[in-house]
Parts: structure tokens; C-alpha cells; sequence
């Protein structure tokens, strides 16, 4: 199952998201998703991962398991080569052993001081304890130089994350190469629907990071409640045999987003995936409407930059 992009190009709307994936796993993770179905990957630079992916994605093309034109690979610009954009791609295609993105998205609507192509440690805060920001570089500057790695033919689309209502609007505006797709947090909990809504009429797909929430992962930078405890969830899961994460990923299916789970267990790859053969009511869908919390559980920006960009 695949979302049409604003250029026309396919994104499958299920996605495998490779953030905080231990290195030494990502290479059996990626051909053991691609052998199960997986053809939509989420990278970064700030995820220090691609070398590793690229590896594995050669040789699944090169053993015959998957060609590349069936795979959909996105890529981040980091917030510190706002300035460095053709060479910030470029790094990652090399890393990837990529001849083209499929996706190359801003990471975050804001540069930051540059310390180098490809290297994140921008994300380190300054003596006074806040991040570095570089206020000579405009988000517009910065979309226009990723619209020329659409020209160069290095990315088929292009689009945003963590962008809020305020600064899509601005890229839509100042914008010859419409985003195709801005990535954000969103899940039960925390439902944004009018930036949700928002971005669908202006033709932008939402991609749901974190779409079943992050409690688990790390309590100190993603918050202590999970949607997936929540008592309607669980009873929906047993009314439709499926577990809460399968609920929760359904949901986001069903209001047009993709979504790209992660995990690093085999078991949860095949769960996640196996979501596209039952359907929630609208009733379903209105009762999960009514426990929307607005619960950031992605709390790095206030915690380990010092400063709250979504203030």
C-alpha cells in the first residue's frame, strides 16, 4: 500500500525507522525487513548509521533480493549543513552507495553552527548551555538549495520535518518545488490534527514519526506515558484480535499518514507490517479521536538542546 506523493511518485505507506539502531545490528535488520516486505527505509545523518545501511541495501540489490527502483529511501539534511546542502546530500548518497534519494527531507527547521559535512555534533549545546543557532541562513535559502538537488536529479522529492503549521505554510509559500512530505511526531496521544489536516489539503503527506509513541524507549527524553497502555487501545486490540501497536499503527494508516515504526525484533517487524488485513470503524476512529492527550513524548529539543523550538 502506497501514498502518491505531489510529484507523482509512490511512498509506501509503512516504513521501517532506523534511529537509535545499534550499528552492529542494522545490516541483518535491513535484509531480514527487505526478505519480509519492508521497502520503505527512514534514515538520517544525525542517526550515524548510513555506511551501515548502505552496506546491507548493496547487497540486497546485488543478491537479487530486492532492486533498487522498488525501494524508497529517505535521507535528513542536519540542522548544521543548512549552509552545505549539495555537499550534505552527496555525503549521504556516498554513505548509502546511492546513486539517488528517493526522499530528502530538513530534519529541523533551524540551522545551526556548521562543524563539518556530515558531522551532527551541532546537536552539543554551547557554554551557555543552549545549541549554537546560526542566524544567517534562512529556512527559505535552505529550500531553495534543496530544490536544486531535485534539478541535479541527486533526489526525487523533497520535503520537511518537525515543521509546525507557521513554517509549512511559509515553505509552501516561498517554494517552486512544493514539500512532498513533512515528518512529524504524531500518534494517538498526540494527534495534531490540524497540522495533520493542514498539510493533507495543501497536498504534503504526513509521515508519523514516533507513531506509537516513545515511552519505552527512553523515559528521560521521551516522556513516561505510553499510548499503547491506554484502556482503549487495549480493548480495541483484543476486539480486533491485533495488538495495541497494531491498533495505533492502523489508526495512522487509516487517517492517510505513513508511518514508520521502529524496532529492532524481528517478531515486531512482522507485527508491524501485518496491519493492512482488518480495518477500525469509524467509530473506532472517533472513540481514538477522544483520547488525544496533545503529549509530546519526543522531548530532546527542551531537554538536551536547552531550548523548546516547538515553544
Amino acid at each position: 500500500m502506497a501514498i502518491t506523493l505531489n510529484n507523482g511518485f509512490e511512498m509506501p505507506i509503512m516504513g521501517l525507522g532506523v534511529w537509535r539502531m545499534e550499528n552492529n545490528e542494522i545490516k541483518d535488520l535491513i535484509i531480514n525487513a527487505i526478505k519480509i516486505g519492508y521497502r520503505h527505509f527512514d534514515c538520517a545523518a544525525y542517526y550515524k548509521s548510513e555506511a551501515e545501511i548502505g552496506k546491507a541495501l548493496v547487497e540486497a540489490i546485488q543478491s537479487g533480493l530486492v532492486k533498487r527502483e522498488e525501494l524508497f529511501i529517505t535521507s535528513k539534511l542536519w540542522n548544521s549543513d543548512h549552509g552545505h546542502v549539495l555537499e550534505a546530500c552527496k555525503n549521504s548518497l556516498k554513505k548509502l552507495q546511492l546513486e539517488y534519494l528517493d526522499l530528502y527531507l530538513v530534519h529541523f527547521p533551524m540551522a545551526t553552527k556548521h562543524t563539518g559535512v556530515g558531522n551532527t555534533t551541532s546537536s552539543e549545546l554551547a557554554e551557555d548551555g543552549m545549541l549554537d543557532i546560526d542566524t544567517t541562513i534562512s529556512l527559505e535559502t535552505t529550500w531553495h538549495a534543496m530544490e536544486d538537488l531535485v534539478y541535479a536529479g541527486l533526489v526525487r522529492s523533497i520535503g520537511i520535518s518537525n515543521y509546525d503549521i507557521f513554517t509549512t505554510r511559509d515553505c509552501l509559500a516561498y517554494s517552486k518545488v512544493k514539500p512532498a512530505v513533512n515528518q512529524i511526531e504524531t500518534h494517538p496521544y498526540f494527534q495534531r490534527e490540524s497540522l495533520v489536516k493542514f498539510c493533507q489539503k495543501h497536498g504534503i503527506c504526513v509521515t508519523a514519526h514516533t507513531p506509537l509513541g516513545g515511552a519505552d524507549a527512553n523515559p528521560q527524553l521521551f516522556g513516561t506515558i505510553s499510548c499503547l497502555q491506554d484502556p482503549l487501545l487495549q480493548e480495541l486490540a483484543e476486539k480486533y484480535g491485533r495488538s495495541p501497536a497494531q491498533i495505533a499503527l492502523r489508526w495512522g494508516i487509516q487517517r492517510n499518514t505513513a508511518v514508520i515504526p521502529k524496532t529492532s525484533k524481528l517478531k515486531r517487524l512482522e507485527e508491524n507490517l501485518d496491519v493492512f488485513y482488518f480495518k477500525l470503524t469509524k467509530e473506532d476512529m472517533d472513540l481514538i479521536k477522544t483520547i488525544d492527550k496533545k503529549y509530546r513524548t519526543n522531548l530532546i529539543s527542551t531537554l538536551a538542546w536547552g531550548m523548546d523550538i516547538y515553544a
